[in-house]
């Protein structure tokens, strides 16, 4: 009998050892627009709480693409309310999502010396503007209305250069492949960026509101819990001035 309860116990030790663990740090599935304000998020999240973070930076919807296919994301953090409600809709987000803040559109140059405006884009000096693709990203979306609005999106089709994603027309617009571009006011807020070139916000009025959700990815109950907490951190006072910081519109 003893012999088989040491046995027993043995092989209990051994199936726990065995046992999947839980990861240690949050995988924070990232939107590059908040790719630098997503940095100061985690640190203070991870100093308030204990939880370590990671984020993986991409599109919106490259990340909605890996959440599909089993990326073992906690936590969406997108530029839109699409990519999020569909993971929701689809059964593998916890809640509907949440609106963290609202992006701003600026026009950005790395031209020494130049301060953008919309009618310098019409000038022989502007030989590409870049934008995102207005078929995935939100910021291209707001940069057409924006182009709409004064009438040049004919006028300037000649010009316009497409970037993949937010970070890749900052690409465009950093090596100065575009001479002007329209980005969001997170990036040239950023830390190493605010010196680099001049840039104009762009009247928020003059383009849908750019809704950014976040949903918590379907996983363990203790993955869960812990990604639940950082969704509510992005709620917080710390949380929301952070986001001010970075020139984001948060509800007050």
């Amino acid at each position: 009998m003893t012999n088989r309860i040491l046995t027993l116990i043995s092989l209990a030790f051994l199936l726990a050892c065995s046992a999947p663990r839980e990861r240690a740090t949050l995988a924070i599935a990232t939107a590059a627009n908040m790719q630098f304000a997503m940095q100061a998020l985690t640190a203070a999240f991870t100093a308030s709480s204990g939880i370590a973070c990671e984020p993986v930076v991409s599109s919106s919807g490259k990340l909605t693409a890996q959440i599909r296919a089993g990326a073992p994301y906690d936590v969406l953090v997108a530029a839109d309310l699409k990519y999020p409600q569909a993971l929701f809709d689809e059964g593998l987000a916890t809640a509907a999502p949440r609106v963290y803040a609202y992006g701003t559109l600026v026009l950005w140059t790395q031209l020494p010396g130049q301060t953008p405006t919309i009618d310098w884009l019409l000038t022989d000096t502007v030989r590409h503007v870049a934008i995102a693709n207005p078929q995935t990203a939100p910021y291209g979306v707001a940069a057409l209305e924006v182009l709409d609005h004064y009438q040049l999106h004919t006028a300037l089709a000649g010009k316009l250069v497409y970037g993949e994603s937010i970070a890749q027309t900052n690409q465009f617009i950093r090596s100065g492949a575009a001479e002007a571009g329209f980005t969001a006011m997170s990036i040239v807020r950023a830390p190493g960026l605010r010196d680099q070139g001049r840039w104009l916000e762009i009247d928020p009025r003059l383009y849908t509101p750019i809704a950014q959700g976040v949903v918590v990815v379907r996983g363990t109950p203790a993955r869960e819990a812990q990604a639940r907490q950082f969704v509510d951190f992005l709620f917080s006072a710390t949380a929301q001035d952070i986001l001010r910081n970075f020139g984001y519109r948060v509800a007050e």
